[in-house]
């Protein structure tokens, strides 16, 4: 009986092992045969499944950007105050630290070896946006695009500090003070 193979199961196990090969070479060394070669499979399974090195990191950011989102609300959830969802926000960022590093340095890398505004007229690329966005819609309680983007470069703005090193940066502590800034700035009809 043949083996009954669950294609798009499989495709998510090969991007969560790109993720790492990526972290530790870098998007612009790694070739594909060596990406294949990492996962143990063969460079004709892995253009099946992915045509090219950037198709296989627009999946991977596409693959990201839906955990990031659901994890994230996964921890807020149960928050009674904008206070609490923010000191939870700090949290899960403790949590997750390396990861939210190594995929700035993934991200970084990739960035720089784009042309042009490539990044910004991507399609991926701008459906992540607004999911990350909508996602800050959906924790604040509100449909404030320009206060959507102010938390999501908060909270990249930490990760870089991170990233280069700031030992001062703590992640709750940040968030704590975001929440009682976004508590006195926001409309008492906001999700809290």
């Amino acid at each position: 009986m043949p083996k009954i193979v669950d294609h798009e199961q499989y495709r998510k196990e090969l991007l969560g092992k790109c993720f790492d090969l990526f972290a530790e070479k870098g998007y612009a060394s790694i070739t594909m045969r060596q990406i294949a070669e990492g996962l143990g499979v063969s460079t004709g399974t892995l253009y099946h499944y992915f045509p090219s090195k950037q198709s296989l990191f627009e999946q991977l950011a596409q693959e990201i950007c839906q955990q990031d989102v659901s994890a994230a609300l996964a921890e807020l959830e149960g928050a009674q105050t904008l206070q609490e969802a923010m000191e939870a926000l700090g949290r899960y960022l403790v949590n997750n630290e390396d990861y939210f590093v190594k995929w700035t340095y993934i991200w970084i890398d990739f960035c720089q070896h784009q042309e042009g505004n490539s990044i910004q007229s991507n399609s991926v690329f701008k459906h992540n946006n607004k999911q990350y966005q909508q996602a800050v819609y959906d924790i604040l309680g509100v449909q404030d695009p320009v206060l959507a983007s102010f938390v999501l470069s908060f909270v990249n703005g930490l990760i870089l500090e991170k990233l280069w090193g700031n030992e001062t940066i703590d992640f709750i502590e940040q968030c704590a003070l975001l929440g009682k800034m976004l508590t006195a700035y926001l409309p008492q009809n906001s999700n809290y």
